[in-house]
């Protein structure tokens, strides 16, 4: 079932914490993430905002892809392990949520404020794109000069297959270049971040916790 339940992309990581959470290892509430560039983000605002995410019995679990929220809420929700659930989602997404939220009948939300009720966020577009807004390009530049990559982004922009795209675009696509550089740049633009300038979607999410 815990297999059945992370079938999308990077199911052995999702499965493995699922397993846990099935065996009764102690949390009361489920954080569903779309990956695991997002759990990197919550897990370092809850660092910063000093909030200790074990102590308050929260796990953030990355689906591996939207199209695996209907497994999870049916494994986590009220009809599974009845834990808490609420999470995060990208604009795109939000359809899937939606759908599967009804079927797990934790709700039939049809606005974004609905979703947001349920404990569910929406970002525009992702949270990628919230945190490049958050920083700017000056701030994401600092934030790549700050991973060793300052080099690596300047040759990047300069591709003739980037010289089209605003400074926003390049700098989302620059973040997808390299495994693992998605995930390591979520976690260093939220530890960069204003505290007064963080994506409402991810601060609204750390705050229901």
């Amino acid at each position: 079932m815990v297999t059945w339940a992370a079938g999308g992309g990077r199911a052995d990581e999702a499965a493995a914490t699922a397993r846990g959470l099935a065996r009764g290892s102690g949390p009361r509430t489920v954080v569903l993430v779309e990956g695991v560039s997002d759990r990197a983000a919550l897990e370092a605002l809850a660092v910063r905002r000093g909030l200790d995410l074990d102590a308050a019995g929260v796990c953030v679990v990355p689906l591996g892809g939207a199209t695996s929220i209907g497994r999870f809420l049916g494994l986590l929700g009220p009809q599974g392990l009845d834990l808490r659930v609420c999470g995060l989602c990208d604009a795109a997404e939000v359809g899937f949520f939606r759908r599967a939220l009804e079927r797990a009948g934790i709700g039939s939300p049809d606005t974004h404020e609905e979703l947001a009720r349920l404990g569910f966020q929406v970002c525009d577009a992702d949270l990628e794109d919230e945190l490049i807004r958050a920083l700017g390009a000056s701030g994401v530049e600092q934030v790549a000069d700050s991973q060793g990559d300052l080099r690596s982004l300047r040759t990047f922009r300069n591709q003739p297959a980037q010289r089209e795209r605003t400074e926003h675009q390049r700098l989302r696509r620059f973040m997808g270049t390299t495994s693992g550089r998605k995930e390591a740049y979520a976690r260093a633009m939220v530890d960069a971040l204003d505290l007064r300038s963080v994506p409402r979607p991810l601060d609204d999410l750390l705050a229901c916790l």
